[in-house]
């Protein structure tokens, strides 16, 4: 059985602090100031230029991969880190594009994160062949999936409900109809079990800096099945990608395999700590990770409520049919959430009236659990998020 008081005692939760947004950023791993100092102080500064041989800098993106396959479900060389995961969406879905070139159908959801959809709109704009975008509503997608369609990209974890998609269900049908299968596991790579080879899945992309715990600003990931590895053409050809980076070829020839969706130069203080943070997932067993998720999340529903009527449950009731977070609506959903944070119960809040609570078993305790329900109830109870301090719009929320 995985020991969760272990992996919780190898973060820096701050005093008095509930952290139940590691939905949106992780905390630090106790290690990653050392080992990125280390990489600064001995790599870094010591090597110079030379630590992209000496110290391995130039591996480091398959490296990570490897590492971040295992908690996915992938295969070892078939996951590579770097860019930002609005480049990782574009790259997949652009890969995916041309291996169905007589498709011009794209079917999303109408929840899914908007980077994910803006950038499809954008890909289509840049392609100018006709390409068009269907959202349907999450719960209407395996219809909407027909012969004409050549590409499914969904996010597996609702970033507002929690709601979470059959992945295996929904694979398989896009492959019925010969289409293409694209996942973002941003809210779900960390959060519970994932199994890219056994749902068949064609591309998967998402982040480390959520429950991967990288910091701000992790890298983001991309996996290709192998059967795709060295058909799919990268959009985004980074001299990264080439099949000889040091040649400086004026054309541009794919590297091998998922090496060609490296694009630039990877962020390797990044990584760095990214290294640390998954040496905490050693030796976790991603079905005790689940089963704790919903220990905890099925805990708070109850708590709340049983003791605050006035908020509304917007995520599905069934744990099994969501991920590691829960989220409420209310009207007044922002300035609740404030008055949370002033009291050290740190959540968020996603537009119009949502808040919402992550669970991250690595750290998250049955007693923080208790202790957040106790808040949200003196919130409620005594409306004190009726205040105009708690009213005012921050950048992000």
């Amino acid at each position: 059985m995985t020991d969760f008081n272990a992996t919780r005692a190898q973060f820096q939760l701050p005093e008095g602090i509930i952290y139940l947004d590691g939905n949106s950023l992780g905390p630090l791993p106790k290690s990653a100031p050392d080992r990125v100092a280390k990489m600064m102080t001995d790599e870094w500064g010591k090597m110079l230029i030379t630590g992209w041989n000496r110290a391995g800098w130039m591996a480091a993106p398959a490296k990570m991969g490897d590492r971040v396959a295992r908690l996915i479900g992938a295969a070892e060389g078939t996951v590579v880190l770097g860019d930002t995961l609005s480049i990782k969406v574009y790259q997949a879905l652009a890969a995916a594009l041309a291996l169905r070139p007589d498709r011009r159908v794209i079917v999303s959801d109408s929840g899914n994160f908007p980077t994910d959809l803006y950038m499809a709109g954008g890909l289509i704009d840049t392609l100018g062949q006709d390409h068009r975008l269907v959202t349907p509503a999450p719960q209407d997608v395996h219809d909407a999936i027909t012969d004409d369609v050549a590409v499914v990209m969904l996010t597996q974890v609702d970033y507002r409900t929690g709601r979470l998609h059959d992945m295996a269900t929904i694979t398989r049908r896009a492959h019925e109809v010969g289409a293409l299968m694209i996942w973002d596991l941003a809210h779900s790579a960390g959060a519970l079990p994932i199994d890219l080879t056994g749902c068949d899945a064609d591309f998967a992309v998402g982040c480390t800096y959520k429950y991967l715990n990288s910091g701000p600003g992790g890298p983001a990931f991309i996996y290709a099945a192998p059967r795709h590895a060295d058909d799919m053409k990268p959009a985004l050809a980074g001299w990264l990608g080439h099949a000889a980076p040091f040649a400086f070829d004026p054309d541009y020839r794919p590297g091998v395999g998922i090496e060609r969706m490296r694009v630039g130069t990877p962020p390797i203080i990044q990584m760095a700590a990214l290294d640390a943070a998954l040496d905490i997932w050693e030796g976790v067993d991603m079905q005790d990770l689940r089963a704790r998720s919903i220990e905890l999340s099925e805990a708070f529903i109850a708590g709340v409520e049983a003791a605050c009527p006035d908020l509304t449950l917007a995520s599905p009731r069934d744990p099994h049919g969501r991920g590691s977070q829960v989220s409420f609506s209310h009207p007044e959903g922002y300035a609740i959430m404030q008055a949370l944070i002033a009291r050290g119960v740190i959540g968020d809040f996603r537009a119009p009236d949502i808040l919402r609570f992550g669970f991250t078993p690595l750290y998250t305790s049955p007693q923080d659990v208790t202790d957040a329900v106790a808040h949200v109830k003196a919130v409620m109870d005594d409306r004190l998020w009726d205040r105009p301090e708690y009213k005012t719009r921050a950048a992000v929320t």
